[in-house]
Parts: structure tokens; C-alpha cells; sequence
């Protein structure tokens, strides 16, 4: 349940709730606002009994959370989430792009790829160290030397780092290199996973799962912030249909959708969604135009010679006219890139 401060609420007004909601063993997550102060109380409401929460000092009301994911309700928070990694915002009024090859091959091809979308605009990196593939025999990554790589490519260039985790025990190892760490589709419902990334001190970026519903993405959202991490990104990289042209459907729907139903930024991988790389562009620009808060796109030097996914990567010429393509809508729908 929401508990809704009056906007007069004093501090040990709001002390002296969150203490009798802690007394009743519910978990609490509060939520400043402009306009007002929101107490999220996590837990099994019939242990209220005739505590009186809404009888308390500086209490406006107290509201239900019918919805099973409570704390990445727009109820909870009724503004949008912003989440700043130094002089980035995703979730603000600006369109962060995250660029770069699908797994990170060699120095010299990430730091092409880094300095092209540098130039054309990116602020994010992205990079796989770590691969999850549907062959075992496929390229699965340099592990941590991919790390390191990447790590070097931020001090040269000074882009942020998004790069992904595959399982608890390389999880400190990412933290330590990454800015941001990515949960693939594979583990959009690894719970123990989720539950770890919840208590590292990461923007975590989540991407939808390959046959998840809306709501079970928001409750694999659910179990990071019930940890204690606040900071979730949210992407759409397209569901499995019985469409087989693409890669996967991209469902833009989902974008205003979230934005209806959470606070939680979202971005829109089409990349992945379509698999080819002559429909990335449009796309893109689509998710803008939907309102998406960032892309996160594949470029790759070469990619005819990726080690992963080139068919679906775009070269950075084609990038730096899609980055164009893409500040033209921000700007017509009052954002920018």
C-alpha cells in the first residue's frame, strides 16, 4: 500500500509513520517528490490490524496497491524516474543512446567503434564481455579480458559502459568495470540473479524477456528495486511470434504502456528485435516518436566480419544518419539527443 503525506507533513511526522509501519514487519520505500511525500509500505497488509496509519499526524490518505508489483507502480511514484550516472540523465528530457558492437573482439574494433559513435553522438557504450548463445559452439565472449577492454575504452573516450552479467558469481567482476549492468533476456526471470544485481550499487538496464507479458517484466523490475536498487532501466528488444520475417516482433505498444503503468525509464533495443539491419533505422526513430527515453543500438566497424550478430549491426555511417534522423524527432516531441 501507498501511504500519501500532506504536503505540510513534518519530518517526524513522517518518521513516526514509517516507525509504526516498521513496527507491523512491512519493508518501507520512500519517495520524495515535488509535490509530495509517498511511504511505500511492502508487505502483508491484514498485519495492520487497528494500527490507524491513516488516524496518524500528517497522514493525507492511504492507498492500495492492487497491481502485484508495488514499488515500480506509477502509484508509488508519480513522477518518472531519472537516473543520473555523472553528466548523464536516462529518464529526463533527453534521448541517451547506448551504441556499439553486440561482443567486444579486439582493442582495435573497440575503439573504432567507440570513436564513430562518440562522433556521432552516443554517450553510453555497449559492449558484451560475456555472450549467451544458443550454440554452445559459438564465439561466447573474452570474459574478463573484455572487461578490461572496455574499461580501457571509457578512459580514452569518456563514454559510460553497458555491458552484461550472466550469472551471480561474474556479477562483482562486471560491478567493478561496468556503469551499467545489463540483464539479458535470457535471465529477465533468473530471480536469484535479479536479487543479486538488487543489492549491487548499479543502474541495472533489464531487458523484456522473449515470451514475457508486461507485468511479469515489471515484476522481474520488482524484485531488483525490492532489494534496494532503484535504479532500473527498462527495454523492449521484441517478444517471439509465429512472425518469422524478423528476428522477433518489436512491440512499440509496450513503451506507453510502461509509461502508463511505471515510473521506470525505458528504452528500445531494435537491434535485436529485428535482426536486420536495413530495419533498424526505422524503428529507432519509431521508438522515439513513441516515446522511449533511449535506444540501444548495435555498430559495428566490420560487420560483415562480427564475431556476433553483423547481420543486424549497423556501420557507423549509417549510425551518424540515424543519430540525425533520431535528434529530428526528439526535437519535434520537445526532447533531444
Amino acid at each position: 500500500m501507498v501511504i500519501v503525506m500532506s504536503h505540510k507533513a513534518t519530518d517526524e511526522q513522517i518518521e513516526a509513520v514509517m516507525k509504526r509501519l516498521k513496527e507491523k514487519g512491512f519493508r518501507i520505500n520512500l519517495s520524495r517528490g515535488v509535490e509530495r511525500t509517498v511511504i511505500g509500505a511492502i508487505g502483508d497488509e491484514t498485519m495492520l490490524g487497528d494500527a490507524g496509519i491513516e488516524l496518524l499526524p500528517g497522514v493525507d490518505k492511504v492507498i492500495p496497491i492492487l497491481r502485484p508489483y508495488k514499488l515500480a507502480s506509477r502509484i508509488m511514484k508519480e513522477e518518472g524516474t531519472v537516473i543520473r550516472i555523472g553528466d548523464v540523465e536516462i529518464g529526463g528530457g533527453t534521448v541517451q543512446v547506448m551504441a556499439g558492437p553486440c561482443a567486444v573482439e579486439s582493442k582495435e574494433q573497440l575503439f573504432e567503434a567507440a570513436e564513430k559513435v562518440k562522433q556521432a553522438g552516443a554517450r553510453i557504450l555497449r559492449g558484451g564481455a560475456y555472450k549467451p548463445r544458443t550454440s554452445p559452439y559459438s564465439f561466447q565472449g573474452m570474459a574478463e579480458k573484455g572487461l578490461q577492454l572496455l574499461a580501457e575504452t571509457r578512459e580514452k573516450y569518456g563514454l559510460l559502459i553497458v555491458t552484461e552479467v550472466m550469472d551471480p558469481r561474474s556479477l562483482p567482476l562486471v560491478v567493478e568495470y561496468a556503469d551499467i549492468v545489463q540483464i539479458g533476456t535470457r535471465n529477465m526471470q533468473n530471480f536469484w540473479l535479479l536479487r543479486e544485481v538488487g543489492q549491487c550499487n548499479k543502474p541495472v538496464l533489464l531487458k523484456r524477456g522473449l515470451s514475457a507479458t508486461i507485468e511479469e517484466w515489471l515484476m522481474a523490475a520488482e524484485y531488483i528495486l525490492s532489494e534496494g536498487n532503484p535504479n532500473v532501466i527498462l527495454c523492449e528488444r521484441g517478444v517471439r511470434t509465429f512472425e518469422s520475417y524478423t528476428r522477433n516482433t518489436l512491440d512499440l505498444s509496450a513503451v506507453p504502456v510502461i509509461k502508463h503503468l511505471s515510473h521506470l525509464p525505458i528504452i528500445v533495443d531494435p537491434s535485436h528485435a529485428l535482426g536486420k539491419y536495413e530495419l533498424v533505422p526505422s524503428m529507432a526513430v519509431a521508438a522515439v516518436a513513441a516515446g522511449a527515453d533511449g535506444l540501444l543500438i548495435e555498430v559495428h566497424p566490420n560487420p560483415q566480419e562480427a564475431l556476433c550478430d553483423g547481420a543486424q549491426s549497423l556501420t557507423p555511417k549509417k549510425f551518424g544518419k540515424v543519430m540525425v534522423q533520431v535528434g529530428e524527432v526528439a526535437r519535434a516531441i520537445g526532447k533531444k539527443v
